[in-house]
């Protein structure tokens, strides 16, 4: 009997290991499976991004600050929404002016998400909040730009187009605003104003004659400004001429009375060897190219040539 017992414990020994290695292993499949449970529902806030934590499709949470944070396994899920600006680029659009021409208009808009909230109501996703703000981008562009005239645009100095891209931002922004989409329109700038292919020739054809009209404008004021400065100068020479020749005969009439003055004072020291002096030079001057003279015998001028000096 006691070796029937003896039996029946022993042969059932490898029953109740199994049985409490099983549970061991059971234990530690429960203890790996929670905790890649917890480490699969944990999760980290990036810095520029928004973390939306949504439970059966609605938002309980919004997470905007970096760390580690954690959702209810198999209720709540998560889903990221960028923090930093963001460039919608849209696609050329065509538009018509004032004076009813065509022209093809490309913009690009600077933008964030301020409110994820409201942006997830209004527009549910990044793409439908870029569709509505292109939508509002074209409708305010083609309304101002359709005020001017096609000069006014492709005319870089006319004076219509400052302040063009802050005053559509500034009404982009308010419009989105108004509508509640959470968006803060930061700045919206037309990169390109392009003309529809049927209309660049005649515009390139008139954009010469323009400039060469300019170029006639700036060569012809050169001309007058050139003529000016010559007329100027002419008359600077001739003031300066009439200044020099006024100081020569000055200059001459103090010599001559100079010289004038030693005559007369060579004169009064010696009055005959004076007359007889200018009687010799007036000879050299009578006499040039052998003349015929014809004086008197009593002609003091022909004593002298005669040599009688009485």
């Amino acid at each position: 009997m006691d070796d029937e017992k003896v039996i029946d414990i022993n042969s059932r020994k490898p029953e109740l290991e199994w049985k409490k290695y099983s549970k061991v292993g059971f234990a530690i499949l429960i203890l790996v499976l929670l905790a890649g449970l917890i480490f699969s529902n944990l999760f980290i806030v990036q810095e520029g991004e928004y973390k939306i934590i949504r439970q059966f499709g609605e938002v309980v949470r919004i997470l905007d600050e970096p760390g580690l944070n954690y959702k209810i396994p198999f209720i709540q899920t998560a889903e990221s929404l960028p923090k930093f600006q963001l460039v919608y680029d849209s696609q050329p659009t065509e538009i018509n002016t004032k004076d009813k021409k065509k022209m093809m208009i490309d913009n690009y808009v600077v933008w964030r998400i301020e409110d994820p909230l409201k942006m997830i109501q209004t527009a549910r996703t990044v793409e439908n909040a870029e569709a509505r703000l292109g939508e509002a981008v074209y409708s305010i562009i083609r309304a101002d730009l359709g005020q001017l005239n096609f000069d006014e645009i492709v005319n870089d100095e006319a004076s219509a187009r400052r302040g063009f891209n802050e005053i559509v931002t500034q009404k982009v922004d308010d419009v989105l605003r108004r509508d509640g989409y959470g968006i803060d329109v930061i700045d919206v700038r037309v990169k390109r104003t392009d003309l529809p292919d049927q209309n660049e020739q005649s515009v390139f054809n008139r954009m010469i004659s323009e400039r060469r009209s300019k170029a006639q404008e700036y060569l012809s004021q050169g001309e007058a400004e050139a003529t000016k400065i010559k007329a100027e100068t002419d008359r600077q020479v001739k003031e300066m001429l009439a200044e020099a020749e006024a100081k020569a005969k000055a200059i001459e009439g103090e010599g001559e009375k100079e010289a004038a003055k030693i005559y007369n004072e060579a004169y009064g020291k010696d009055p005959e060897f004076y007359r007889l002096y200018r009687t010799l030079l007036s000879y050299e001057t009578t006499m040039k190219g052998k003349p015929v003279i014809v004086l008197p015998i009593s002609s003091p001028y022909a004593k002298l040539l005669m040599g009688n000096t009485q």
